[in-house]
């Protein structure tokens, strides 16, 4: 029966007949497997096709009721992740109006909630970039392609991590929607890259220090996950108003061309795209990489363009004979690939990457059961006010796999919460906080690290500490300063030391002969509530962006698949990086 099944399109097939006939055959399946499977691939086809098959019609079963014989050694392993304990995720009804009222006001945030207000405009500002007269200048005078167009031409698919989109707004100097660049991470080739694409439509994607700033995050987050690094460079060169502070200090914008030296002597290849006008600043990027592509036509690269050669010597002469694709490939030899186009560009890129010798992870399929409860409630867990918050396990029963929690030291400094679980089949070790931190509490967290550390598990810090007394707290479990592989934000978190509810209860410094007044007080507060907000923290860089609640499982998932990739590369430090000229 099983052959006659194996060679036809199970597709051709009755979906109510399969559904009928699942549970008949699944032991037949178990029974003759070593007789008629020696080709583990066809297993897997057949095995996907079946639960395809019993989504559509039977929406009840799980695709995971097939026995573990079917995994590989290493994913036969995940069957024993089923005995961790199963959090209890439902509300207490003394929590419910708490839950209720958070919820509501969670719920409300499509329309009118503050925080999701503020999180769509600046989603809206992201992705027009400089606005419609630049946009327009950008494609058709110009003749180029928008960023997040060259990105989809550039990555496997569309999905990636974007990183810090809401960086640059509401600065001192104005606002630079993305930092003016657009970074992350995606794949290329089947790899793991980071990006950093300059926007042109975003000042002539000059750089200014939040620029610098984005960048070099981007160049971090490479060397401490081992990815390799892709730059399409179209900018101006620095924002000339602000050049002090921008280049002269130790992480200023020459930070960047001494991490391209530094991470390909690491053996993590720096590969460039020179998809416009790159001056001053913006061309040292492209002839400090391992290997650069320019385009025809659009590409260019000088330190000082035709305006400025004007000016000093009177010379008048063309961005091409300059610093064009054609003298740069030919003459100077500071570019290595000549492409006709920005699609011919992208695809020598990709050919690049498959000469990079690279041992990529194997492909798997990692078995994991979603949480018991909705990802959606954790609207209702995300506070709006911190005077009260709920239990963290009634957030870590959204979040991990099958919710199933093996807690470490439950009894003891019950304000910190650790344990180990299981995100979309990784293993991670969790630190949350349940409250302020204490003695007991820091000495548990401390004795869970370093076993994570031993056994080489990722950490995941839930981070909850808001103070319920006036006196000020420490930044605490793994902040920026720690340099974690990622940090996140959720819309509605604070970062502060003090709590502006409790600025009232603190003395006022001030001369003898000087008398306060409310209106000064008001003022310190309401200056305390604005620059603890996620967007004042995520516009600044001091994370890696804000995610909505029910995201967090995805994008945590996401980045442990990323981190992962390391173990697969080559790890030696060589003495010297690829020298170009």
């Amino acid at each position: 029966m099983w052959n006659n099944i194996t060679s036809c399109s199970l597709w051709r097939l009755s979906p109510s007949f399969m559904a009928s006939r699942i549970q008949t055959l699944t032991p037949l399946f178990i029974r003759n497997y070593k007789d008629f499977c020696k080709n583990r691939q066809t297993i897997w086809t057949l095995r996907n096709s079946l639960c395809q098959v019993m989504k559509k019609t039977v929406p009840t079963l799980k695709c995971n009721m097939f026995p573990h014989c079917f995994l590989s050694n290493k994913a036969r392993y995940g069957q024993y992740t089923k005995t961790f304990p199963v959090l209890d995720g439902s509300i207490p009804s003394v929590c419910e109006h708490v839950f209720e009222k958070n919820l509501r006001n969670s719920e409300s945030c499509i329309q009118s909630f503050v925080f999701e207000i503020r999180y769509s405009e600046l989603l809206c500002k992201v992705s027009k970039g400089g606005g419609e007269n630049a946009i327009l200048r950008h494609t058709q005078r110009n003749k180029k392609l928008l960023v997040r167009e060259r990105l989809r031409m550039l990555l496997d698919d569309e999905t990636f991590l974007e990183l810090s989109p809401f960086a640059g707004f509401d600065l001192p100097y104005g606002d630079v929607p993305a930092a003016g660049c657009l970074t992350g991470i995606g794949k290329i080739c089947g790899v793991w890259c980071v990006f950093m694409a300059n926007d042109a439509t975003v000042k002539g994607g000059t750089i200014y220090p939040i620029s610098v700033k984005k960048q070099l995050r981007a160049q971090q987050i490479a060397v401490q996950n081992r990815l390799l690094s892709v730059y399409l460079v179209d900018s101006g060169g620095a924002f000339l108003p602000l050049q002090a502070e921008l280049f002269p200090d130790q992480s200023h914008g020459g930070r960047i061309f001494y991490n391209e030296a530094i991470m390909s002597a690491m053996k993590i290849p720096q590969v460039a795209v020179v998809c416009g006008s790159c001056t001053a600043g913006g061309a040292y990027v492209p002839t400090m990489a391992d290997e650069t592509v320019i385009v025809d036509k659009i590409g260019s690269m000088f330190l000082a363009g035709p305006p400025l050669v004007k000016a000093a010597t009177g010379e008048d002469i063309s961005p091409e004979d300059l610093g064009g694709a054609s003298m740069h490939s030919k003459v100077s030899g500071c570019v290595d690939h000549f492409a006709s186009s920005e699609k011919e560009a992208y695809e020598c890129v990709r050919n690049i990457i498959l000469t990079l010798n690279y041992e990529l992870p194997p492909e798997e399929t990692l078995e994991y059961d979603d949480p018991l409860y909705s990802a959606e409630e954790l609207l209702g867990l995300a506070p709006r006010g911190y005077s009260y918050t709920l239990h963290i396990k009634l957030i870590l029963s959204r979040l991990i796999d099958g919710s199933r929690f093996q807690e470490f030291k439950a009894e003891y400094g019950t304000t910190l919460v650790t344990g180990f679980a299981h995100m979309e089949g990784h293993l991670v070790g969790i630190v949350a906080n349940n409250g302020e931190l204490t003695h007991d509490a820091s000495l548990k967290g401390s004795h869970f690290v370093q076993l994570c550390s031993q056994r080489s598990i990722p950490i995941l810090f839930l981070q909850n500490t808001a103070p319920h007394a006036p006196e000020p707290t420490s930044l605490s479990q793994c902040g920026r300063s720690f340099d974690p592989n990622f940090l996140f934000l959720w819309p509605n978190a604070r970062v502060a030391l003090v709590d502006s509810r409790h600025i009232s209860t603190f003395p006022q410094a001030r001369d003898d002969d000087c008398t306060g007044d409310d209106s000064e007080l008001k003022h310190l507060k309401e200056k305390l509530e604005e620059e603890s907000s996620a967007f004042h923290s995520s516009a600044r860089l001091w994370d890696d962006g804000i995610i909505r609640p029910q995201n967090s499982r995805k994008v945590i998932a996401q980045c442990l698949t990323i981190m992962k990739q390391q173990k697969y590369q080559i790890a030696s430090l060589q003495h010297y990086p690829v020298i170009r000229l």
